[in-house]
């Protein structure tokens, strides 16, 4: 079948005008956006999940193109948060433009066959689930993995109460809700809006959750971790007490202390970030 203009079946209409032009000026890609995906999630999609195999644990991970890239803000809270910038959708293999253009295709996939993509990540889902109790390992699922948004909404969780979900979030909000009690958030941190830090602040205080927090290098999140509360307190600006939590030994979030900082270090273009995001 020769793949053209009128064989994409996404609209297009919003995304960035050299991203639509580069779709249209290549073979491979006219092919991809004349066809739905054939999977939405990966498991062990990233060097971070992977480092809880050891342990037991497989995950299952859904990255979309962040932000407004597909035209559709799927990060509600990245323009106050300043987090768009250094986002990790750079890191690793979202560097690379074929891993850009396959995670727009599931986002126009979520955005305009939305009832399609949540019966196929359902399906995917219980057959990883069949295959980790074939195989001996724990399933888990991270549906954020370059995204902020509100999968509790979607029935996915509730529909598979055995499999454990985790997410971080900006969207403070969430974690005043009644959760599924197989879905754990983490809230992500952010000193690029007074406004927002303190909400994300107010959050923790309020309901427990932990807060992740991206620091510029890794010796500076370990020289915190080693600190008292009242020594991060001083050294960061950052008004939570709380000691750090070393959150890039695994990506394990729901098996972190209760009442943490989980201290992430930056990658990819968040180490030139200088907006607030990171901090350091």
């Amino acid at each position: 079948m020769k793949y053209s203009a009128e064989t994409i079946i996404y609209n297009l209409d919003r995304i960035d005008p050299a991203t639509r032009a580069a779709i249209l000026a290549s073979p491979k890609y006219l092919k991809w956006f004349s066809q739905k995906p054939d999977a939405m999630l990966r498991l062990d999609g990233s060097t971070k999940v992977i480092k809880g195999n050891k342990l037991g644990f497989r995950t299952a991970i859904l990255y979309l193109a962040p932000y407004t890239m597909s035209g559709f803000n799927v990060c509600p809270m990245a323009k106050l948060a300043k987090c768009h910038d250094g986002c990790l959708n750079t890191s690793g293999r979202g560097a690379m433009k074929t891993v850009a253009m396959s995670r727009l295709r599931k986002t126009l996939f979520f955005l305009q066959f939305r009832d399609e993509c949540i019966a196929m990540i359902k399906h995917e889902v219980a057959n990883a689930e069949k295959h980790a109790a074939k195989h001996g390992y724990v399933l888990l699922v991270r549906l954020n993995g370059t995204s902020d948004i509100r999968w509790e909404n979607y029935g996915i969780m509730q529909a598979y109460p055995g499999v454990q979900f985790y997410d971080y979030t900006k969207v403070y909000k969430r974690v005043y809700r009644k959760l599924p009690a197989n879905y754990s958030l983490t809230l992500s941190y952010s000193g690029a809006n007074v406004a927002y830090s303190e909400a994300i602040v107010k959050a923790a205080n309020e309901t427990g959750a932990n807060v992740a927090v991206v620091y510029r290098t890794k010796e500076q999140r370990d020289t915190l971790a080693a600190f008292d509360c009242a020594g991060l307190a001083t050294a960061t600006d950052f008004h939570l007490n709380r000691p750090v939590f070393d959150g890039d030994k695994t990506d394990l979030r729901f098996t972190d202390p209760k009442g943490v900082i989980v201290g992430l270090f930056a990658k990819g273009a968040a180490k030139q970030d200088n907006s607030g995001f990171v901090l350091g």
